[in-house]
């Protein structure tokens, strides 16, 4: 199995991001109008995925000469072309994913495409948001965060209260805390080693991890 890369139709804020992360044995799955993206950087994807409204007969057409798979889907579907992506991953059998250009731009599509790192169908796969130096993810048991002294690293809980939560090689350490959903407590903690610790008992955070250094990061 090898790793998807799979690029949203967002903000491409941090073009370097894809630049170092994208691998030549890397599946590069396209989100729509993520192929746009694709062009600009001379990347190929290797499956385009959604109803492709971003793109002209021209353009489908040029993917298809170069050896991309377009899988179109209607326009009036349940799922965003950033679902159906993730699905394609996992149907190739991709052992993990990282999702560039999934922020910025429609309020209601950022919120969608970070919560679709919780849903439960993805579970099994583990999910990364890069954008630049910032990655989000999902912890649901635990999890080694590997970075710098200076490092912010937040953690919001979804679906619910996390309770159980145990951190360690941080500024505010916890031990087997709650974390209540809706409140501010896991916002701006600090790395105070290479290294920090998470663990949960019961529950699911999402992790937001920012290099001091700027440098781009796929998280842990």
């Amino acid at each position: 199995m090898r790793r998807a890369i799979i690029i949203a139709n967002g903000e491409l804020r941090h073009p370097e991001t894809a630049q170092l992360l994208v691998a030549a044995d890397d599946l590069l799955i396209a989100a729509d109008g993520g192929a746009h993206h694709c062009r600009r950087l001379g990347l190929i994807p290797h499956i385009v995925v959604g109803d492709l409204d971003s793109l002209a007969p021209d353009e489908r057409d040029q993917l298809e000469r170069a050896g991309t798979r377009l899988e179109i889907h209607p326009a009036r579907k349940d799922e965003t072309d950033l679902e159906l992506a993730l699905r394609a991953a996992m149907r190739e059998g991709a052992r993990d994913v990282v999702i560039l250009a999934a922020l910025g731009g429609r309020w209601d599509q950022t919120l969608a495409n970070v919560l679709l790192l919780a849903h439960p169908d993805f579970a099994p796969l583990p999910l990364r948001l890069a954008d630049g130096p910032v990655t989000l993810w999902i912890v649901r048991d635990r999890a080694t965060v590997r970075g710098a002294p200076g490092d912010t690293l937040s953690l919001l809980p979804l679906a619910g209260d996390a309770e159980g939560v145990t951190l360690t090689g941080l500024e505010y350490p916890l031990n087997d805390s709650t974390l209540r959903l809706g409140t501010t407590t896991g916002i701006s903690n600090v790395l105070t080693a290479p290294e920090a610790m998470i663990t949960v008992r019961r529950g699911v955070l999402l992790a937001v991890h920012t290099r001091v250094d700027g440098r781009v990061t796929t998280g842990d």
